[in-house]
């Protein structure tokens, strides 16, 4: 039997939030972040694998991996105002569902252009999973400690994911087709739809407005074709309808704000930024999620292509790093009552900073170690940032815009990882393509096919003899590491940037509480 509904604290007398089924509802709410978490990073490891199967082009390649963060992000904002209108728990259920359905036809996908448009699909569904986890927590747990701890436990599941991710994925990979790394989210999505309708509130905001389709429409349209436009600059260089993707973005984004502006009920209420805490939360963890997708991207392919490590042996060199975001996570509440959120969140992008400039510093071989240790830093202060910085979210944004104030979060989120694959992961391929250049004795047709990915490298090496085989993947990995070294400098200078917006704009200025969101006129 269903639980009741439960409405936002602001519509309705506040609920329990230390009753058992509360934290059995958690428990609940953590299945998407782990289906997601575990989604990224298994599929890092299985590029070697696709490259081979699939034989994707470098653009091709990058959309398979970030298709699904674009398309979710152009989307959550979407969903968390549906969210707030239909009911959180009922999307939430909807998306589950949808996630295992696309996550079936990806297993199967017999082509590059099929697994791209499988993986957009579960970038529709993902999109309803993150507003409503978000939102739900808020809702479940009103005292502010508790809430803090179940932030906490709810972002120690994207490391748990994480975690979980490479172990499951790499022996799934050594075992079976590269599909069963999607086939693992059906027993999850099944178990959330089964237990979610059991333990978890059903939470809406009843004075939500109607979906406004243009809106969700401009919100999806600033984001997909300026990353089309940079895509197709990686690939192919300048062109006139790449600038003109590019320059489409920021210009719809724009005419998207003005609208949010204008209307009485809007998607996003955009004065939320208004809140100096709120938008130095978000803008914080979108530098921070840009920086840390990308190296995901490149150092699981370091580690199985120039290190030569098997996938679940890749997956352990990781392991540490990301156990270690977990304990961060809870430590993070801890040492909030003792210091302000800013003085740990810049602690921790510290740690980050310093993790980048050790995988700048990776060599052509035997970096593994140096790897391992390297995305121990970056594990230890993401656990530390992300925490508080959600939990500021959370807190800033006035109640009843909980939906639309959890999607700008996850929004920022998103929209920061992808952003991160597409934009240094364009510079990673293009370092390579620049440094690769011409390898003596190697046909030019092998080495045409070499130059889109190492993954392809590798299987072009396979056609030809000891020598120019040797010669040629010598000279890819090294281009790779090259490549692998420059974004972990660029991925450190935007941590530091990050660091002095967050220590500036996170500070406490006289009362938290006296920090209201400006109310739409």
């Amino acid at each position: 039997m269903a639980t009741a509904d439960r409405t936002d604290p602001v519509c309705g007398a506040p609920a329990d939030s230390g009753r058992p089924r509360d934290w059995a509802a958690l428990a609940v709410l953590v299945l998407p972040v782990l289906l997601i978490s575990v989604d990224m990073t298994v599929l890092g490891f299985a590029v070697p694998y696709l490259s081979a199967d699939l034989s994707p082009g470098s653009a091709q390649l990058l959309w398979i991996v970030d298709v699904y963060s674009f398309v979710l992000a152009g989307l959550l904002v979407t969903m968390g105002s549906l969210g707030d209108r239909i009911g959180r728990r009922r999307l939430l259920l909807a998306g589950s569902a949808g996630f295992g359905a696309a996550s079936l036809l990806a297993a199967y996908a017999p082509t590059a252009e099929v697994l791209i448009a499988a993986r957009a699909l579960l970038g529709v569904a993902g999109a309803t999973l993150m507003p409503s986890t978000l939102s739900l927590l808020r809702s479940i747990f009103t005292d502010e400690r508790r809430r803090l701890l179940a932030v906490a436990v709810w972002a120690s599941g994207f490391s748990a994911g994480s975690a979980l991710g490479p172990i499951v994925g790499g022996w799934l990979l050594e075992r079976f087709h590269w599909g069963a790394i999607f086939l693992i989210n059906l027993p999850v999505t099944g178990l959330i739809v089964l237990a979610a309708p059991l333990l978890v509130p059903e939470s809406r905001n009843p004075g939500a407005a109607r979906l406004d389709v243009p809106s969700a429409l401009l919100s999806l349209g600033t984001v997909l074709p300026a990353v089309y436009g940079i895509k197709d600059l990686a690939e192919h260089g300048w062109s006139a309808p790449a600038g003109l993707a590019i320059a489409a973005g920021p210009v719809l984004g724009a005419v998207f704000v003005r609208r949010q502006l204008h209307l009485p009920d809007p998607m996003i209420d955009v004065r939320l930024f208004a809140v100096r805490r709120f938008s130095a939360a978000v803008g914080t963890n979108l530098m921070l999620v840009f920086a840390i997708a990308s190296s995901l991207f490149a150092l699981t392919q370091y580690l199985q292509l120039v290190e030569g490590l098997s996938p679940i042996r890749a997956g352990l060199a990781l392991v540490p790093g990301l156990v270690l975001s977990v304990a961060a996570s809870f430590a993070a509440v801890s040492l909030s009552r003792r210091r302000s959120p800013a003085t740990v969140v810049v602690c921790g992008l510290a740690l980050i900073a310093a993790g980048f400039v050790l995988t700048a510093m990776v060599p052509g071989r035997d970096g593994a170690l140096l790897v391992a240790v390297a995305f121990a830093l970056l594990g230890t202060g993401m656990g530390l940032a992300e925490t508080l910085t959600n939990s500021v979210v959370l807190t800033a944004a006035p109640p009843q815009r909980a939906g639309a104030a959890s999607a700008i979060s996850e929004t920022a989120y998103e929209l920061g990882g992808a952003l991160g694959v597409a934009l240094l992961g364009s510079v990673l391929t293009a370092i390579y393509r620049h440094r690769l250049g011409e390898v003596a004795g190697v046909p030019e047709g092998a080495m045409a096919e070499a130059a889109e990915t190492l993954g392809a490298a590798a299987a072009a090496a396979e056609g030809l003899g000891p020598g120019a085989a040797q010669a040629l993947m010598g000279a890819a990995r090294e281009a790779f590491t090259d490549g692998v070294r420059l974004t972990g400098a660029l991925a450190a200078a935007v941590v530091v940037a990050a660091a002095v917006f967050a220590g500036s704009l996170l500070r406490e200025r006289g009362s938290a509480s006296a920090e209201r969101a400006p109310r739409n006129r």
